[in-house]
Formats: C-alpha cells, sequence, structure tokens
C-alpha cells in the first residue's frame, strides 16, 4: 500500500525574489524610520512647527507618493517592465536623506519629505505589481504579507539606532539623519542585484493602459475596493500624531522613538499570520475586524496620553495596521487584470493619496484648535462608516 502521507500536496515555496523585494524594504524602512521616528520633534523643538504644519508637510508627502503611483504603476505596465522605476524610486529615495540633514527650515525639510515620498510613489505600484507577478496565486496574500512584515521589521529596527545615537550623540538630530544613509544605498544595491524580474512575453504589444477600454476592464469589484481603501484611509492619519501623542505625555525626548519601534514589532509579527490567513477567509470579514481594532487604538489613545495608554494604542494600531494593509494589497491584485496591475495599484493609491492628505491636515486641525483627544476621535468616526459601506455591500470580496 502506499503511503497516504505522500499523495499530499506539497505547498509552494516562497519565490526568492519575494524575499530579496522584503529585504530591500527593511533596508529602506531603516533608513526613513532612524528620520521620520524624530522628524515630527525636530520639526516642532529645534525648527519651531506647529501641529498643522507637521500635519500639512506630512500630509501632502505621503499623498504625493501615493498619487505619484498612478503614473508609475500605469507606466510599468506600459513597458511591461517593473524593476527599472523601481531601482529608480528607491534611489531618488536614498538620496534624499542628506537634505533632512542639513535643513534649517521647515521649507527645506518639506522639499527632502516631497522627494523621498516622490520616490516612494515610482517605487510602489511596479513593486506591488511585481509581487503579484512573482508571486503564485495561491501564495498571493502570504506573499504581500511576507513583504509587508518585512518592511516593518525594518519600520521597528530603524528607530532604534535613532535613540541609542541620540543618547550618545547628545540630541543631535542632524547626525543621526547623515546616518541614515547607508542602509538606503544599500536597499538599491539589493534590489539592483538580488531581484529578477520575470521576463515579458516577446508577443505582447504595448497598449495604453489608462485608456477608455482598459479602464472599463477594471470592474465594479475593483472600484469597491478603491472606495473602501479611501474611506479607510481618512481613518489613518500620519502616524506623526501618534509620536507627538507619546511627547505629550512627558516621555524622556531620545526615547519617544521606541513607540514607533513598539508599533512596528506588532505590525511586523502580525503581517505575515494575517496575510497567510487572508488567502483562506473572506476578505472583508477580515477588514471589518481590522477597523474594530484600528476603533479600539483610536479610544485608547483619545483616552490618556500616560505612557501606557499610548502603549497601548499603538501596539492596537500596528495590530490593525498588520491586518488590513496587505489584505488590501492582495484585495487590489486579486480583482485586477494581470496586465493592468500597476495601473490598478496606481489608481488604488491616488485615491488613498487624497485622503490622506485631507486626513492629516484635518487631524493637525483638530489637534491645535480642540485637542489631541478629537484627533483621535474623528479617526474612530471614519473608521465606523467604513464599517458601515462594508455592510452595504451585499457579496462579499
Amino acid at each position: 500500500m502506499s503511503d497516504p502521507k505522500c499523495s499530499l500536496p506539497i505547498p509552494p515555496k516562497m519565490p526568492r525574489g519575494i524575499w530579496m523585494l522584503g529585504f530591500v524594504s527593511l533596508l529602506m524602512d531603516i533608513s526613513s524610520e532612524m528620520i521620520h521616528s524624530l522628524l515630527p520633534l525636530f520639526m516642532v523643538g529645534t525648527l519651531g512647527a506647529s501641529a498643522l504644519v507637521v500635519g500639512v508637510i506630512e500630509g501632502l508627502a505621503e499623498a504625493t507618493a501615493l498619487i505619484v503611483k498612478v503614473f508609475s504603476g500605469a507606466l510599468s505596465d506600459y513597458l511591461g517592465r517593473r524593476k527599472g522605476l523601481a531601482v529608480f524610486g528607491y534611489a531618488l529615495g536614498a538620496l534624499s536623506k542628506p537634505v533632512f540633514a542639513l535643513a534649517s527650515s521647515t521649507g527645506l525639510v518639506f522639499a527632502a519629505r516631497l522627494a523621498d515620498r516622490i520616490g516612494k510613489g515610482i517605487r510602489g505600484a511596479p513593486r506591488d505589481a511585481l509581487v503579484a507577478d512573482i508571486a503564485p496565486p495561491e501564495l498571493r496574500g502570504a506573499a504581500f504579507g511576507l513583504r509587508q512584515s518585512l518592511d516593518t521589521v525594518g519600520a521597528f529596527v530603524g528607530p532604534l539606532p535613532a535613540v541609542g545615537l541620540m543618547l550618545l550623540w547628545d540630541n543631535d538630530f542632524r547626525a543621526v539623519f547623515w546616518v541614515a544613509v547607508i542602509p538606503g544605498l544599500l536597499a538599491v544595491a539589493v534590489l539592483v542585484f538580488g531581484v529578477h524580474e520575470p521576463a515579458r512575453p516577446a508577443h505582447t504589444a504595448r497598449r495604453n493602459p489608462i485608456s477608455r477600454a482598459n479602464l472599463l476592464r477594471l470592474g465594479s469589484p475593483y472600484w469597491w475596493v478603491v472606495a473602501v481603501g479611501g474611506l479607510f484611509t481618512l481613518a489613518r492619519f500620519s502616524e506623526a500624531f501618534l509620536v507627538l501623542r507619546a511627547q505629550q505625555g512627558g516621555m524622556v525626548l531620545a526615547l519617544i522613538p521606541l513607540v514607533m519601534v513598539a508599533m512596528n514589532i506588532v505590525y511586523s509579527l502580525s503581517a505575515y499570520p494575517f496575510g497567510r490567513l487572508s488567502d483562506r477567509v473572506s476578505h472583508t470579514r477580515l477588514l471589518a475586524i481590522g477597523l474594530l481594532v484600528l476603533i479600539a487604538a483610536d479610544l485608547v489613545l483619545a483616552s490618556s496620553a500616560h505612557w501606557t495608554a499610548v502603549l497601548g494604542g499603538v501596539a492596537l494600531w500596528g495590530i490593525h495596521l498588520g491586518m488590513t494593509q496587505g489584505l488590501l494589497a492582495t484585495m487590489v491584485a486579486d480583482t485586477a487584470p494581470a496586465d493592468l496591475r500597476g495601473t490598478a495599484f496606481g489608481f488604488f493609491n491616488l485615491t488613498s493619496g487624497v485622503a490622506m492628505l485631507l486626513a492629516s491636515v484635518c487631524a493637525g486641525l483638530l489637534w491645535d484648535i480642540v485637542g489631541a483627544a478629537f484627533t483621535f476621535y474623528a479617526g474612530a468616526a471614519f473608521c465606523l462608516l467604513t464599517l458601515l459601506l462594508l455592510a452595504w455591500r451585499k457579496k462579499p470580496a
């Protein structure tokens, strides 16, 4: 008799390219988070910016990154090649880092932030489409979760040397910003030499991916995902406000970035398991649970600025990110034709970019006018609106 174990299907192996893209994201996030975990404090404490200015700069920067993804995603579909655009975007992000160290005004910080986020915008949609191109369909959720998990490892590792160097160098922001250049350049090198793009079929003709005919191929299931993602983003203003909330609790300046470390540890540990889970369960149901977790995070953060409440709130924030960010990317990939994935990710991120700008500006206004608690209450309210949209849709995604 044959061994019944031999008849069990062998799960496919995660492609090497997905791991390499994950490590590229890890290195770039170390570089970025060494700066971004300190940037709100640098702008407010050293440059004298208000919370509104922080919100406007963060909102415009993040919105720019998401809007640029429309064009880079469509261009990658037209060319049928994704890696070159990703390399250019990562290189631009790495080269923007020295400007933060040289900045003497919020204008220069804004210019550096804009260049950094333009680089993110250029690389984002082609990279996400490349993940979908490389990963087997049955591992797509796990692949997005793995890349996001490694990305987030960088996000929590990055603030650690920032904290250590701030303590060692007596709160010298600029010196820390210079050190952040190194992992950014390493990320570009890993992408150039470690990732090989799948070959494009020789017979494939180039077509305008944003023509009327092609846009009509992005059907109602895709546009519903876009609508949900945009409304969800209104509930997720810039994480700079988590850092400012920690400062209100009286934490030692050099230790405040540890708040983001805590959030990103939770995010990293949860992204891959929830990515694997998304390959097996209803996407709509999992997204709804993620919204409930974000509501809980907002309510905890609104209740108190004490360090215990802040850590609890940011931990819940990290769980919701792990549940939803790879999931939304998987939903976009699943509802878009393969040859339009770059364009699909681009339009999804255009909507999210506009929403991010509005959310961050409104968060800054609420923070300055009526207080920090109302910023988080507003986030919870937009979560409820998103849940209503999910409930309105009869057929789960």
